[in-house]
């Protein structure tokens, strides 16, 4: 990159004072240290023969103890860190500090006493001055006279107050040295500005324009007496060579006309005769190029029937792919899940994403009543339940799939007067296809589609499509309700095993049908989905299946419980989970039956659980568990009344129960025809008698 001439004499200038002012800064700094150490030397001086003549005063006057008073008072200066008077052999005779008199001074300050009057700088911002105290006659009556001198007064001065003089000497210098550079750089650069580059730039722009070809221009420079002078020569310049331009311009454009005219004529004789050449060529040419045109568009009219062919084909092709891909990702789904009422929502939803439909359902066959039951109706919503019932009758799109085992395609209904336009759910039906639903030959029913979003009307490719969706999910639906089938039967089984236990107790009979209600009412009181209310139905009816173990002599028992029977009572949710351990898809239910006898708190069993780490649902069973407990009948004492046992739930909300939900329990208690009547449930209105000794509470093993 190219530096600017402006830059350049900015920077020499700089540069040069930068240099000039920093070498007078450094003489004058040093100038002034030579200064600071003169004014150091002669302060000293005067200081020494002061006190030397204080000293030799006290002396005389037979005050000796004046000359530490003198020292000390000398030594409160702030600038005069010790005086003391020292012997040749560095032995301190008298100091301001009176603590050091009689000591030698440090071996550093030994090694350099001088013989005589010196003055030196033994390390930074300090003076030490050492002056001679020589035996004079009067004081022969002390001293012998034979010593010449009686010590050295050494005296170390401070030089820290001429230094920050000094320095705020410096860093004026400083400042104004860095002031002069700048206000020195910024006058030239002005001048610069003003009486240099603004002409040149002036200049610049005007001999652009020149290279453009643009000379009408002239530049008026009056900065200086020489800019003007280099603007009037450019002027000048630029008009002779305008002239010469315009000059050359001409005999070009003349030497150009007279070549143009001399090659013309030459080319004409020479073009003629190429001419007549590709005149007959073209000739032949266009002989060859219709031969070759007609070639063309039949191969043309060919390309143009395999086209046609080839998107008809590819039309096919797409829509089959479309269709395998729509049965791929159904039979994903519908093979991913085995409830059945999971399993219906699925197929309509898909069937109707598929095939853009506005109303969708699941039609299922009673053949034994005659009837057909609606299910999953999706687009519409009958707030009239008993329609989701309907009678076979001809009218009936459903009911004629049935009855002839194939699909229907209804194009336009208004066509089919012998079809219903309006169906038994309240639902106008325009366009529709029906497809039946079926394994082998058993008809489980049918899944209709209704009106298109796009309100056009079905087709037959529509039709074979929804014809493929049925027969794959019939079979899924058939599998799922088979395996809720058998679901039924394990449940149905175990359930009778509970019945028969609580058929041989009078006093727990209609137990879990209670606990069952209870726990459903609270359940869907705190609105837990379909799923999680079938897990705490089941928990409900099997809860007490682990009392198969346990004796009958001991369910029965009315005497006073002793620590064995307890423990073998609390051995209960323990079995019931390992007779239910086979059963793969009661294992939630069987976690729920081995929490129902825990504690909030931790003190229940069977593994004194805590709080959160109890299923919600075992949390659930666990006050229904109790409540019918407490209102029931048992060997070892009477039912509570309904306002006791509520008061029992309170009380042990937040030690036996999950604190939040035992008020919404109570809630639900106090709600009208909530409970049975008195002759259905007659533990609720007998009064409470005393309770046994030794027995459990109301609440827990008791159960």
């Amino acid at each position: 990159m190219r530096v600017s001439l402006k830059v350049k004499i900015l920077t020499l200038v700089t540069a040069i004072l930068v240099i000039v002012i920093s070498t007078v800064a450094y003489h004058n700094y040093r100038q002034q240290k030579e200064m600071l150490h003169e004014i150091a030397n002669r302060n000293t001086s005067v200081l020494i023969e002061t006190i030397k003549s204080s000293i030799a005063n006290a002396m005389l006057s037979g005050r000796s103890d004046e000359v530490a008073n003198i020292f000390a008072r000398i030594k409160s200066r702030e600038f005069v860190k010790s005086i003391r008077i020292v012997d040749a052999e560095g032995k301190i005779l008298n100091s301001a500090d009176r603590d050091e008199i009689g000591k030698q001074i440090p071996e550093q300050g030994r090694g350099k006493l001088p013989s005589r009057n010196l003055s030196l700088l033994p390390e930074e911002g300090v003076f030490l001055s050492y002056a001679r105290i020589f035996n004079a006659p009067q004081c022969y009556k002390c001293h012998p006279a034979s010593s010449e001198t009686l010590g050295l007064l050494q005296i170390k001065l401070s030089l820290g107050y001429m230094n920050g003089f000094i320095s705020r000497e410096r860093e004026i210098a400083i400042v104004s040295a860095i002031v002069l550079v700048l206000l020195t750089v910024f006058t030239i650069f002005t001048f610069l500005v003003i009486y240099v580059e603004r002409p040149l730039r002036k200049l610049m722009r005007y001999m652009e324009k020149v290279e453009q070809g643009d000379f009408t221009q002239e530049i008026s420079l009056t900065s200086s007496r020489e800019m003007r002078s280099l603007g009037n020569s450019f002027n000048h310049m630029v008009g002779t060579i305008a002239d010469l331009m315009e000059s050359t311009v001409k005999h070009e454009r003349e030497l150009a006309r007279a070549q143009e005219k001399l090659a013309h004529h030459r080319e004409t004789h020479l073009m003629n005769g190429r001419l007549e050449e590709q005149i007959r060529e073209i000739e032949n040419l266009n002989v060859t190029l219709e031969e070759r045109i007609e070639e063309i568009e039949e191969a043309n009219y060919k390309i143009a029937d395999l086209a046609g062919e080839l998107e008809d084909k590819n039309t096919n092709l797409e829509k089959a792919v479309a269709k395998l891909s729509t049965l791929y990702r159904l039979g994903l789904a519908i093979n991913s899940t085995i409830e059945v009422e999971d399993l219906y929502r699925l197929v309509v939803k898909t069937t109707m994403d598929t095939l853009q439909a506005q109303v969708g359902y699941v039609v299922l066959y009673d053949a034994e009543h005659g009837e057909l039951r609606v299910t999953n109706l999706v687009g519409y919503r009958d707030p009239n339940p008993q329609h989701l019932r309907v009678p076979m009758k001809p009218s009936s799109v459903s009911s004629w799939v049935i009855q002839n085992s194939k699909p229907l395609l209804i194009a336009d209904i208004a066509l089919t007067p012998e079809f219903d336009r309006v169906s038994p759910l309240g639902f106008e039906r325009k366009t529709l296809i029906c497809a039946p639903l079926m394994v082998k030959d058993e008809i489980i029913g049918t899944l209709t589609v209704v009106n298109k979003l796009n309100n056009t009307v079905y087709n037959h490719e529509e039709l074979e499509l929804l014809s493929t969706i049925a027969a794959q999910a019939s079979i899924a639906i058939k599998n799922a309700m088979l395996y809720d089938e058998q679901q039924k039967t394990y449940l149905n089984t175990i359930q009778a095993l509970v019945s028969a236990i609580e058929a041989s107790d009078s006093y727990t009979r209609g137990h879990s049908e209670r606990v069952t209600r209870f726990s459903l009412a609270l359940a869907r009181k705190l609105e837990l989905p379909a799923n999680r209310l079938k897990v705490i139905e089941r928990a409900a009816i099997l809860h007490d299946i682990g009392k198969i173990g346990i004796d009958l002599s001991l369910l029965h028992k009315e005497e006073t419980l002793t620590r064995d029977d307890v423990a073998e009572l609390q051995q209960h949710p323990t079995i019931g989970m390992k007779i239910l351990e086979p059963i793969e898809f009661l294992h939630d239910v069987r976690l729920c039956i081995g929490q129902h006898h825990e504690r909030y708190d931790g003190k229940g069993y069977p593994n004194r659980l805590t709080g959160q780490e109890l299923l919600l649902e075992s949390r659930i069973l666990a006050i229904a568990d109790s409540f019918d407990a407490m209102t029931s009948d048992r060997p070892y004492r009477k039912a509570l009344k309904l306002e006791v046992a509520i008061q029992e739930l309170a009380e042990n909300a937040g030690t036996q129960f999950d604190p939040e939900l035992v008020p919404i329990f109570i809630k639900l208690l106090k709600t009208p025809n909530f409970l049975p009547q008195r002759e259905e449930y007659p533990g609720l209105h007998v009064v409470p008698a005393p309770q046994k000794a030794g027995n459990a509470t109301h609440s827990c093993i008791a159960q």
